[in-house]
């Protein structure tokens, strides 16, 4: 049933006829925001507009960000469906948006999923570092890592990348509550060798036998 309907939205944003089976993301991303981003990087592969649809969500992220009206719009849960979506078609046009982003917009609009619309544009983003060969990687530890430490770790976890990977950008946050070791998620890979986490696992195994 999911694929059914991810086909169906794939069909709703291509401008092509060809949009009969979908292009497979060279990354899985998930939920509502996910299916529409992997229907959007579907019909802009064939029609060969992937950079031009990026930087059109770019912009967008950037008016939600910056312009308080235009955010208000598209939240508005009382505005009617087709009149969000007529106008959403006029502002494509105004800024020069490319079709197949327009009909984005209009999609989430007719569907009611315009408050996802942030999401589905960082899901695009996932999927589109991805077809650039480009991974992050996120790297939780109880303390902060100096300059040497996140240049060691980072050397380690190249070795790690697949043949289709190229770079990996890295990203560390600081969460005294995993005690030591540290929590690592790259790509769509997770990897949790923290303290916290054995201490849950030997007192779950104690608490069985006990």
């Amino acid at each position: 049933m999911a694929s059914k309907k991810l086909g169906i939205i794939a069909r709703n944003l291509s401008t092509s006829s060809t949009a009969n089976q979908l292009v497979k993301p060279p990354i899985q991303v998930f939920g509502i925001e996910g299916r529409y981003a992997t229907a959007l990087y579907s019909a802009a592969s064939k029609q060969k507009t992937l950079p031009n649809i990026e930087k059109d969500l770019i912009k967008l992220q950037g008016e939600l960000k910056s312009d308080a009206k235009f955010r208000e719009f598209i939240l508005d849960p009382l505005i009617k469906r087709n009149v969000k979506s007529d106008a959403l078609k006029q502002i494509g046009t105004k800024i020069s948006l490319n079709s197949q982003s327009t009909n984005l917009l209009q999609v989430l609009a007719e569907n009611g999923r315009l408050k996802n619309l942030n999401g589905v544009i960082n899901s695009f983003k996932t999927i589109m570092a991805a077809h650039r060969g480009e991974v992050t990687c996120e790297v939780t530890t109880a303390k902060e890592l100096d300059a040497a430490q996140k240049s060691k770790l980072e050397g380690v976890l190249k070795s790690f990348l697949k043949p289709n990977e190229k770079t990996i950008h890295l990203a560390t946050k600081v969460d005294p509550s995993i005690i030591g070791g540290m929590v690592v998620s790259i790509g769509d890979r997770y990897v949790d060798m923290s303290v916290a986490s054995k201490i849950k696992k030997y007192t779950d195994l104690i608490s069985t036998v006990v």
